[in-house]
């Protein structure tokens, strides 16, 4: 049997794999691990979720696992990610839950969990918290037991928040934000908005079964078309959960998080907050961020991908900005995972505060022609490491030489191997790409 924990966090298929039964076996172990050591209070624990329909039947569970170890739990709902984490952090709790599969399609979802200070976990806390699952313990009873309440003003106080942390108003800007009918269809209208732009909120009617089904941030063609209809500044698309950001300029072209992250480290460098001239990345990053970095003087430190290893590298160097392509940003000074909404507005606050459109600031980073090809695969980390596909790589990697590069990895949260190549040109680089693929499939068929 494998790891239990992903890149972030365990999921699954709602009630098939991921069952009520785990989650309260989860939020047991992690109610043990986490809690401080200090007993002369009971151990404080805020849960969040997403809309999805499963959410409800999980967040039961959770909250029935952390009051049978004797943990006061604060429900928060339906909340964005890094909101769980933002007030995991202001009430001083001792840990913190998120149900949610992010971008995954509705049927999935997925337990996140926050220590003290709404910090994501190291490997070996989550080891030890796997190891604890189903072991025995004095289950406290009478007035021990622990009790659950309901924090109704959770999204006001993450989204004060955020509003707060902004450098520049945006008045005057119009944006359309796709809130992927998920955790951002209340938040994230609502900062925007105070914060002094125009708001035109889509895709922010959740009902439990709509999450993600054509739209937030894969699917940006809802965004970019209601964006020119509009005439728009711009256009913001979250995901499920509202960790991730990406954009669209006026005229329709996708900024994706490299951009995002180029733009903000500008930003941050002539402001003097980029702490050492340093962004983090990860090995995912198109080569064209890095030579636009080298050309401003700022220095990349790459990392594995996933947001919980662009944290380890912020936390041990004390940088001030990380991420990743695909939206995630993480800005340490004002929160302790990525967070999509705090992005967006520092996004729009640069352009606010520059007089420059979103295009003419993505403009820094000249992109290489980049294909990325998820396979389905029956096992992930057989595939990825057959060696067929290792050749496949080797000889893909030997023809590309100094003018583009392979990346092979498995998925940390689906049975996919994920192959990407960087080319000269859009066709070497989906020729190269697919004939790894394929490779790859013969490796291990889905």
């Amino acid at each position: 049997m494998g790891r239990l924990f992903g890149t972030d966090g365990v999921r699954g298929r709602a009630n098939a794999n991921l069952t009520p039964e785990l989650a309260l076996s989860l939020a047991v172990s992690a109610a043990h691990t986490l809690a401080e050591r200090d007993r002369s209070h009971p151990p404080v624990a805020m849960v969040g979720r997403d809309p999805r329909a499963s959410g409800e039947m999980l967040e039961a569970a959770v909250v029935a696992g952390l009051a049978s170890a004797g943990a006061t739990v604060i429900r928060v709902g339906v909340i964005p990610t890094p909101g769980v984490a933002y007030l995991v952090g202001d009430a001083r709790a001792d840990l913190g839950v998120m149900i949610s599969a992010s971008h995954n399609p509705m049927p999935d979802n997925g337990i996140k969990l926050f220590a003290a200070g709404g910090q994501k976990l190291p490997d070996e806390i989550e080891d030890a918290i796997e190891a604890g699952m189903g072991a025995p313990f004095d289950r406290p009873t009478g007035a021990k037991v622990g009790r659950v309440h309901d924090l109704i003003d959770g999204v006001e106080h993450y989204v004060n928040h955020l509003v707060d942390s902004v450098p520049h108003r945006l008045d005057g800007l119009t944006v359309v934000v796709d809130c992927a009918n998920g955790a951002a269809s209340e938040a994230a209208p609502a900062a925007y908005e105070r914060a002094g732009a125009r708001v035109i909120a889509i895709h922010a009617d959740p009902d439990g079964l709509n999450i993600n089904d054509g739209c937030g941030s894969t699917h940006l063609e809802t965004v970019r078309a209601a964006v020119l209809e509009h005439g728009a500044d711009l256009g913001i698309a979250h995901d499920g959960d509202a960790d991730r950001c990406l954009a669209v300029t006026a005229t329709g072209e996708e900024v994706d998080g490299d951009q995002i992250m180029a733009i903000l480290a500008l930003a941050m460098q002539e402001a003097g907050t980029l702490t050492d001239d340093t962004l983090v990345a990860t090995v995912m990053s198109n080569l064209g961020l890095r030579l636009a970095m080298s050309a401003a003087g700022v220095r990349l430190v790459e990392t594995r991908v996933g947001d919980r290893y662009v944290l380890e590298a912020l936390r041990g160097g004390q940088f001030a900005l990380g991420g990743e392509q695909s939206g995630h940003v993480v800005m340490p000074g004002h929160a302790t995972t990525g967070d999509g909404i705090l992005t967006g507005l520092h996004l729009m606050a640069r352009v606010a505060s520059t007089g420059k459109t979103l295009s003419e600031l993505a403009g820094v980073v000249t992109k290489l022609p980049q294909v990325l090809i998820n396979v389905p695969v029956a096992d992930r980390s057989s595939a990825a490491s057959a060696p067929d596909v290792e050749a496949a790589v080797a000889d893909a990697t030997s023809e590309l030489g100094d003018e583009g590069r392979v990346l092979l990895r498995p998925s940390g949260t689906e049975q996919l191997v994920r192959v990407m190549v960087e080319a000269p040109t859009e066709d070497l680089a989906g020729a190269v790409a697919e004939r790894i693929a394929t490779v790859v499939r013969a490796a291990s068929p889905a």
